[in-house]
C-alpha cells in the first residue's frame, strides 16, 4: 500500500512539472502569435517575415517550425517595425556595426532592431546631414566644447606697423645750369643750412650769358633809336627784337632784378646769380668755386622740410581696411613721448615682390623740424572703414587647407559640420560672408575632436551608399538574411 501511494506521488510530481513548463514557455510564446481575429487588419495583412519564438535572431521568409515543433511567429509592419512614412526603404542596418546590412528587418545579437535607411539618405525618422556627431553630455563636458553664438555686428580695426620717414618729393628741387660756364662765387657752401626763397646760391659766369646780354642792350639802343621812326613796321620790328631777347635771358635762368639793372646801367654784368626757388634746407651741394660746369651738373639739393612724407608697409590681409584719408599716429624713438599727427595721402597700385607688402604714403607738418629723413618710426593707421557683418570667433575655425568649415550646434549633443566663406579678421573676430547664420552657435574649442569623428562618420555613409547601391535590389540569399562581408545576421534561417 505504501509503495502504491510513492508511485503516485512521483506520477503527480512529475505531470506538475511538465504542466508548469509548458504553462510558463509555450503560453507566453503562443501569446505572442496571437492569432488574428476575424475580420481584424492582421488576417488579411501580410507578414514582413517569420522569427524563431526562442531565438529572435533567426529569421525565415516563410512560415515555417523550430527542431521542437513550435512555429515561428509572424512579424508586421505595424509590430515592433518602423511605421509606413512613404518613404521606400532600401536595406536595413546594424545599430552597432554600419556596416553589417540586411535587405529584411531583422535584430542584431543583442536584440537590438536594425535601422531602416532610405531612398532619400533619411535613417529612422530625423534627417541627418553627412557627419553629423552626436556627443553625450556628458562627454561634452570632459572635451570642456564650448560655443559661441554667430552675431552681426559693425567691426573695424587699427593697422600697426612700422614706418620711415621720407622727403616730400613734390618740395624738392635739384638746381642744374642752362648753359656752359665757370662758378665765380659761392654764397652757400655748406650743406644743411637752410635758406630763404629768392636767397642767393652763386654767381656763374658764363659766355652764352654774356652774349644774350649783349644782345639785349643792342635791342634796347635799336629800339630808342626807331621808336620815332614814321615807318610803323620798323618801329614793330625794334619791338619784337627787344622782347625775344629779354626772353632768351629768362628761359637761361637769369633773375629779373639782374634784367631791371642791366637796362637801368646799360652795363654788362660778368657774374650772373642763381636764386633758391623755396624756402628750404640745403641737402646736397655738387660744385666749388672755380669748377667748369654744364647743364648735366648738379649744382645744389635743396629740400623744403615743413610737410614731410612717412611710408608704411602693409600686408595684404590688412590692404582692405585702409583707405586714403584715413588718421595716422606716428611715434619716434628720438622723440619720446610725442605723437606726430597726418594721413594716409596715397595706396601704390602694387605690391613688394620680396617683401609681398603694399607700400602706403603719407603726409605730416613738420614746421618745427622734429621729423628728419630716412627716421624709423611706429606707425597706427586708424581705418575708418567699417563693414556690418556676421562674425565669429576666429578659433571656431577649421582649417583643412582646401576648406574653411566650422561646426553648428543643432540640439543638445548635436553638431554639425558646415563650410564657411570667410572675410576679413578683426579683434579676434572673422567675417562669415556664407555659411552661418547669425544667432547660430558654433563651436569654439574642441571642435579638432569633433571633426575627427564627423569624418568618420561621413566616412561611414559613403561606404553605405556604396553598399546600398549593390544591395538595394538584391534578394535575400537562399541561407537567410547575411550581413556584408559574409558575415549572417542571425545564428541560422529557416
Amino acid at each position: 500500500m505504501n509503495r502504491q501511494a510513492l508511485w503516485v506521488g512521483i506520477i503527480t510530481l512529475a505531470l506538475g512539472t511538465a504542466g508548469g513548463y509548458w504553462w510558463a514557455v509555450y503560453q507566453p510564446l503562443k501569446g505572442l502569435q496571437a492569432p488574428a481575429e476575424k475580420g481584424s487588419e492582421k488576417e488579411h495583412a501580410k507578414p514582413l517575415f517569420y522569427r524563431d519564438p526562442m531565438n529572435p535572431a533567426v529569421i525565415s521568409p516563410v512560415p515555417t517550425k523550430d527542431e521542437m515543433g513550435m512555429d515561428y511567429l509572424p512579424v508586421y509592419a505595424d509590430k515592433g517595425q518602423p511605421k509606413k512614412t512613404g518613404r521606400k526603404v532600401l536595406f536595413y542596418r546594424s545599430p552597432m556595426n554600419p556596416a553589417v546590412t540586411s535587405p529584411v528587418p531583422a535584430k542584431d545579437e543583442m536584440g537590438m532592431d536594425y535601422i531602416p535607411v532610405y531612398a532619400d539618405g533619411d535613417e529612422g525618422v530625423e534627417s541627418e546631414p553627412p557627419g553629423m556627431v552626436r556627443i553625450s553630455p556628458v562627454v561634452v563636458q570632459n572635451i570642456g566644447v564650448r560655443t559661441a553664438l554667430a552675431k552681426k555686428t559693425v567691426i573695424s580695426r587699427g593697422v600697426r606697423t612700422v614706418g620711415r620717414v621720407e622727403y616730400d618729393e613734390e618740395r624738392l628741387a635739384r638746381l642744374h645750369p642752362k648753359t656752359e660756364g665757370w662758378i665765380e662765387k659761392l654764397f652757400i657752401d655748406k650743406t644743411g643750412e637752410q635758406i630763404k626763397k629768392g636767397a642767393v646760391l652763386l654767381g656763374i659766369y658764363s659766355p652764352q650769358l654774356v652774349t644774350s646780354e649783349q644782345e639785349y642792350l643792342l635791342a634796347l639802343s635799336n629800339l630808342k633809336t626807331l621808336q620815332d621812326s614814321p615807318y610803323k613796321e620798323i618801329r614793330r620790328g625794334a619791338e619784337d627784337l627787344v622782347r625775344s631777347a629779354r626772353e632768351r635771358l629768362l628761359m637761361l635762368d637769369v633773375p629779373e632784378h639782374q634784367i631791371r639793372e642791366l637796362e637801368r646801367s646799360g652795363k654788362i654784368k660778368r657774374a650772373l646769380h642763381i636764386h633758391s626757388p623755396f624756402d628750404g634746407v640745403v641737402m646736397k651741394i655738387g660744385v666749388r668755386e672755380g669748377q667748369y660746369v654744364t647743364p648735366k651738373t648738379e649744382l645744389y639739393m635743396i629740400a623744403d622740410l615743413s610737410r614731410i612724407w612717412g611710408f608704411a608697409d602693409i600686408y595684404e590681409n590688412e590692404l582692405p581696411w585702409i583707405q586714403e584719408g584715413d588718421p595716422v599716429d606716428m611715434r619716434l624713438a628720438a622723440v619720446p613721448g610725442r605723437v606726430f599727427k597726418g594721413k594716409v595721402d596715397y595706396i601704390y597700385p602694387y605690391a613688394d615682390p620680396k617683401t609681398r607688402t603694399i607700400k602706403v604714403r603719407m603726409t605730416f607738418d613738420n614746421h618745427d623740424m622734429a621729423l628728419k629723413p630716412d627716421m624709423f618710426a611706429e606707425v597706427t593707421i586708424h581705418a575708418q572703414r567699417q563693414m556690418d557683418a556676421v562674425v565669429i570667433p576666429v578659433e571656431a575655425v577649421v582649417r583643412s587647407g582646401e576648406r574653411d568649415q566650422v561646426f553648428v550646434v543643432r540640439g543638445p549633443g548635436k553638431f554639425e559640420p558646415r563650410e564657411v566663406a570667410l572675410g576679413v579678421v578683426s579683434g579676434g573676430m572673422v567675417q562669415v560672408l556664407s555659411g552661418v547664420a547669425a544667432g547660430e552657435a558654433v563651436v569654439a574649442s574642441s571642435q579638432f575632436l569633433i571633426d575627427s569623428e564627423s569624418k568618420l562618420r561621413e566616412a561611414t555613409a559613403k561606404m553605405l551608399e556604396t553598399l546600398q547601391q549593390g544591395q538595394v535590389d538584391e534578394p535575400p540569399s537562399e541561407g537567410g538574411a547575411r550581413a556584408e562581408g559574409g558575415s549572417a545576421v542571425g545564428d541560422r534561417v529557416r
